[in-house]
């Protein structure tokens, strides 16, 4: 793969070998098939097109120094797809089935992952839809599960570095008791015009309050929040985020380094006291936030005071990209080696 710079790779999409599909029909899932083609060949009326029926998730495999490639977690990919399943009536896929697909794609597609210390990986992408052909409301009695892959760059172009953000009012991401705990594609299509708006005016992205009271902080756009402060690692307990594999990663890291770890809500105005603060998430994993401005009351919440990311949060980050890239051992059993 010399044709590619791998140093100049966009978070964007890329043609790889192969993806591999699933069918569900008749009540049941069928092979795993590897397949060539980029596109799908789906009914005009199939409930993914006209009722949401559609899941994704989001994870990296990474080439080591030693060579061997490793898949971050998937076995918590597949536990939280099998949740959205649930949350919208659609058959759950087995996690053995699941990483299997993600151990056939990644392996299938080898010449396509990053070489070590590129500061790129490979992006993979699962997608669930409903497929089966229905005019009322109701759920499909088809479905396809596809999984492709492409090699991906720094998701924010600074790499790791601090960024701005702005709290935006006007748009709500999910609501409480919504499909914000699932990771289904209208959450992110509710996101475009608050995102728009915030890259319009110079943010790295736009900062939700919770809908219902716009007193609680929600998510960074379409990451999890975290704020440090007094040795303590605080994150939003909400009934309408989704929950980050990266963060409960973040957690269990923080909690053994010593530190207090806290889930609940936090009010809008804390911001003005934490010390160092992320937004966190697969793709750029640690986000350090710079600053959070609050446009309509005319404030500034300024957390990296000298514009860098605190001590904490990169520690946190490079400790996570070693158990990711096996430069450090990997006491949780987080990573699926590919071989």
């Amino acid at each position: 793969m010399k044709e590619i710079d791998w140093s100049k790779l966009s978070f964007g999409y890329m043609k790889t070998d192969y993806n591999v599909r699933c069918y569900y029909r008749d009540g049941q899932w069928g092979e795993l098939e590897l397949c060539s083609e980029e596109t799908l060949n789906i009914h005009m009326a199939a409930t993914c097109l006209h009722y949401g029926q559609e899941a994704f998730e989001g994870l990296k495999a990474y080439r080591g120094k030693d060579g061997k490639i490793r898949v971050f977690r998937p076995q918590a990919n597949a536990e939280r797809l099998q949740s959205t399943c649930r949350g919208i009536l659609m058959p759950e896929l087995s996690t053995e089935k699941f990483c299997e697909a993600v151990r056939m794609v990644v392996k299938a597609n080898e010449r396509f992952i990053p070489p070590y210390e590129s500061g790129a990986s490979l992006y993979i992408r699962p997608l669930l839809i409903g497929t089966g052909a229905q005019v009322g409301v109701h759920p499909a009695s088809e479905y396809l599960f596809v999984i492709f892959v492409t090699p991906v760059g720094p998701y924010f172009k600074g790499g790791f570095a601090t960024n701005p953000y702005v709290i935006i009012r006007e748009f709500d991401r999910a609501a409480p008791l919504g499909t914000g705990t699932f990771k289904v594609g209208g959450n992110y299509a509710a996101s475009l015009r608050a995102n728009k708006m915030a890259h319009d005016a110079g943010y790295a992205s736009e900062f939700y309050l919770d809908a219902k009271e716009k007193k609680y902080i929600d998510e960074c756009g379409a990451a999890n929040f975290f704020g440090i402060k007094d040795n303590t690692y605080v994150t939003p307990l909400s009934s309408s985020i989704l929950p980050s594999i990266t963060n409960r990663s973040l957690m269990q890291l923080a909690e053994d380094m010593g530190m207090k770890v806290e889930r609940r809500p936090i009010p809008e105005e804390e911001l003005a006291t934490f010390e160092e603060a992320g937004a966190c998430g697969t793709a750029a994993v640690i986000s350090p936030i710079e600053r959070i401005d609050d446009l309509e009351n005319h404030k500034s919440y300024v957390i990296a005071k000298d514009g860098k990311p605190g001590a904490i949060s990169e520690k946190l980050y490079n400790k996570l990209r070693a158990i990711q890239y096996g430069d450090e051992a990997d006491p949780y059993g987080w990573v699926m080696i590919v071989e």
